[in-house]
């Protein structure tokens, strides 16, 4: 397997463009040349569409409509920002079939600037009834996660990021994995935060979840996990964006914190670490919002 998440996304279009002649990418102007070896064995399944994003979501509405199993693929804020109102209307509204695959994350161009930053991606789609949305922490994860949902009937956004966990855990669509139990708190990790998370943890008497599908969200797993109804949430984009899940699985009866990307504008440049770092997405700051949330009395 791949350690990085978008080479194995290619790898993976490979393999699934040979299987199902229904698959079709569209390409935003951005990494065409990483698909010439589908381009070249199948012409028609794969198109460069250019710099034409809300247009490019209808095309793609379009294919699904006549049965195709449409992937479009550029930066995160082309697909999200730029294109809402047709990923909306052309497949939320119509619940068509159709995948939508980002790379950027929230600042993982951190050279570029906020034209390429995209916190708000995955708060944005969860405004969107029918959208599915899923965050891998790895490679594999993001290899078997393709594979078991684009061909399930929803429109699903999957997030790459350059940021890995060094260990998979999760490759079940839908399902939350118990990675550690314990009596005091629930830290919910997301995607790429549980390595922080595990790092922060390790000598703490709670219990962690770890989620790569985060629409349709596991309630399950967090009722039947939830120690003292105590959670910190860590997400890797705009924070709160799971909160009214917890509170329905919880029937309202919970404390929560967050860890994750602070609502505002993010001006400054630099290596990913670094504005993480800025921001408090960190193991230290893991560990002072648990204490402080364990301590705290509902």
């Amino acid at each position: 397997m791949e350690t990085n998440m978008r080479k194995q996304y290619i790898r993976t279009m490979e393999e699934l463009s040979e299987k199902d002649e229904r698959v079709i990418t569209l390409l935003g102007d951005i990494g065409v040349f990483s698909f010439r070896s589908i381009k070249q064995k199948r012409d028609y399944q794969v198109h460069n569409l250019g710099i034409m994003e809300p247009a490019s979501i209808g095309i793609a509405s379009g294919l699904a409509r006549e049965g195709y199993i449409p992937f479009f693929h550029t930066i995160a804020p082309f697909i999200v920002e730029r294109a809402y109102e047709q990923l909306k209307i052309d497949f939320g509204y119509q619940c068509l079939c159709g995948n939508f695959v980002s790379v950027g994350a929230s600042y993982d161009d951190g050279a570029l600037g906020s034209t390429h930053y995209c916190p708000a991606d995955v708060p944005a789609l969860m405004q969107i009834p029918n959208m599915q949305i899923v965050v891998p922490g790895t490679a594999e994860e993001t290899d078997c996660l393709i594979r078991s949902s684009y061909d399930n009937g929803y429109p699903t956004y999957y997030r790459l990021s350059t940021a890995v966990n060094s260990m998979s855990f999760n490759k079940k669509f839908g399902e939350a994995a118990v990675i550690k139990q314990g009596t005091k708190a629930v830290v919910l990790a997301v995607g790429p935060l549980l390595e922080p998370v595990l790092a922060a943890v390790r000598d703490m008497d709670v219990t962690v979840l770890y989620y790569t599908t985060v629409l349709p969200f596991d309630r399950k797993s967090l009722w039947e996990h939830c120690m003292g109804n105590k959670v910190l949430l860590c997400e890797p984009y705009y924070y709160g964006g799971l909160t009214n899940e917890v509170l329905k699985a919880l029937n309202g009866q919970v404390l929560i914190d967050f860890i994750g990307v602070p609502h505002k504008f993010i001006t400054s440049y630099g290596k990913r670490e670094q504005i993480d770092a800025d921001l408090g997405i960190s193991a230290h700051e893991i560990v002072r919002k648990l204490q402080n949330l364990i301590n705290r009395e509902i």
